[in-house]
């Protein structure tokens, strides 16, 4: 691909990682239950593609067998699962913690399509893992050695935020069938459809209510679902159709980046040094394995 070919969907995928770089913000600044907020972005991007869709793909729907619903029912509940458990994460962690190791996902595709589809394995990607994990270990640990630990309980919320991870990848490996039979706009729409029932029935099982919210948290839940989900990630997938799928693999490592400093500059939340010793760690094992696997657009 020459440059001038390439300009475009670089620029959008900067655009795009921008864009996702503010979902933590928005998360903390939205006072309603973690997972409340996580079902409205999830159900307003929903509403937000679904018109596009059945106005330009309706006939995609028809092609899928029971099989594929299959699919896509395991690939919306890992895609709620990740939505709840990184929202919740937020609110015991900082944010430079919780994004980086969200942003691992990566690091358990890789693990997930060698345990489960057999998938070669390099030694470049096993040192990346490597590195990668000794940096978690740094992050999680390290505070409390140090004393210099950032929230309420940070290796609680560390931990929700890497169970969001497994389960972004779960989302990947479990829509790869899927993703292959559906263009773009059906497959996010399928998918993010059975993720807003899988939270409502989070949301309605826990008890918290559904409206009587004052008009900022509204404005904030449609901010997450245009920024980061119909923005960010529609971008974002755009792009994979037109550069190379470790450069969005390793572009994407700029969301923690540009979420600890918009947390800097909005939330006054300074990072503990381990977490950003580890952090950086932890972004150079993913970028190595990103680079080491074969690419997949």
């Amino acid at each position: 691909m020459s440059d001038t070919r390439t300009a475009g969907p670089r620029l959008a995928l900067a655009v795009a990682v921008v864009a996702i770089s503010t979902s933590a913000i928005l998360i903390r600044w939205s006072e309603a239950p973690p997972v409340v907020a996580a079902f409205y972005r999830v159900l307003l991007t929903t509403a937000l593609l679904a018109p596009i869709t059945m106005g330009r793909h309706a006939g995609s729907f028809r092609t899928l067998s029971g099989t594929h619903l299959l699919a896509a029912g395991v690939t919306g509940l890992a895609l709620a699962a990740h939505f709840a458990a990184w929202f919740e994460s937020l609110s015991w962690t900082s944010v430079a913690a919780s994004v980086t190791l969200v942003q691992s996902q990566p690091l358990f595709v890789v693990a997930g399509a060698w345990l489960l589809l057999d998938e070669r394995v390099t030694r470049r990607t096993v040192a990346g893992v490597a590195v990668a994990l000794a940096g978690m270990v740094v992050m999680s640990l390290g505070d409390f050695l140090g004393g210099t630990a950032v929230g309420p309980r940070p290796l609680y919320g560390n931990g929700l935020a890497l169970i969001g991870a497994v389960t972004a990848a779960g989302y990947v490996l479990a829509g790869r069938s899927l993703r292959q039979r559906l263009p773009l706009l059906p497959y996010v729409t399928v998918v993010y459809g059975i993720a807003t029932l899988a939270l409502l029935a989070v949301v309605v099982g826990q008890g918290h209510p559904l409206v009587g919210y004052p008009g900022r948290e509204w404005a904030l839940f449609l901010a997450m679902a245009v920024g980061p989900g119909v923005l960010g990630h529609t971008l974002v997938n755009w792009s994979l159709a037109h550069v190379e799928s470790s450069l969005v693999s390793v572009a994407l490592l700029g969301e923690p980046l540009g979420s600890a400093l918009l947390a800097l500059l909005l939330l006054a939340e300074v990072p503990s040094l381990w977490t950003v010793v580890g952090g950086a760690v932890v972004l150079a094992g993913i970028a190595v394995t990103a680079r080491a696997r074969p690419s997949t657009a």
